[in-house]
């Protein structure tokens, strides 16, 4: 059973004071209703209720030198989420993705990337990496509904094969697992700098 997401941040949080209190000290309060709702107004859709739930924790995150999620990804504000959102949509050629038909999805599925998937407006942003790839939320009503992908401009959306991209919750599971025991997840290590900031570090073993 996926743990929620409330006691994944609880156990982060816990694990943050303790072991990484600079990254703790960037934790952000929560984004209130208002706040949510202003986001759904946005997208013009309701957000699924794991994407909720985190910003409802934590709005966002303060500090760029650091990043709570491995693959050096900085959880997004509620406002940021619809900034990266409208800049992604912009990208978006739907003429091309209805032409392609069931095909687009058909070979998302088989191949695991898809370019003409990228800016999808049903697939919502929730974090950014320092080179401007993304984590997102898939909303669309398909097989992939709450799964969470990558994306940037080159290869489009990827679908990743590790467990971790479930859902949210097991994202976040999966990240606390990792930083409690130590033991990498999918490749990367959480180790704590002379800063006592979060890093992750990139190594051929998985959690």
């Amino acid at each position: 059973m996926t743990v929620a997401i409330s006691d994944s941040w609880k156990r982060m949080e816990d694990w943050l004071a303790e072991h990484a209190p600079a990254t703790h000290a960037a934790l952000t309060p929560p984004a209130d209703s208002a706040r949510i709702a202003e986001v759904e107004r946005a997208i013009g859709r309701p957000l699924l209720r794991p994407l909720v739930a985190s910003p409802a924790r934590h709005d966002g995150f303060l500090d760029w030198r650091t990043s709570l999620l491995p693959g050096l990804y900085r959880l997004l504000s509620a406002r940021e989420i619809v900034a990266e959102w409208r800049s992604l949509t912009g990208c978006y050629d739907r003429c091309a993705v209805d032409e392609a038909g069931d095909e687009v999805d058909d070979d998302f599925m088989r191949i695991g990337s898809s370019a003409l998937l990228y800016g999808h407006p049903q697939v919502i942003p929730i974090a950014r990496d320092m080179c401007g790839s993304d984590l997102l939320v898939d909303h669309r009503p398909v097989g992939d509904r709450g799964r969470v992908h990558t994306a940037e401009a080159v290869e489009g959306f990827v679908r990743g094969s590790h467990e971790m991209w479930t859902s949210l919750p097991v994202l976040m599971e999966r990240v606390v697992a990792s930083l409690e025991t130590g033991r990498p997840l999918d490749g990367y290590t959480p180790v704590v700098d002379g800063e006592q900031r979060l890093c992750w570090e990139f190594g051929p073993r998985s959690l």
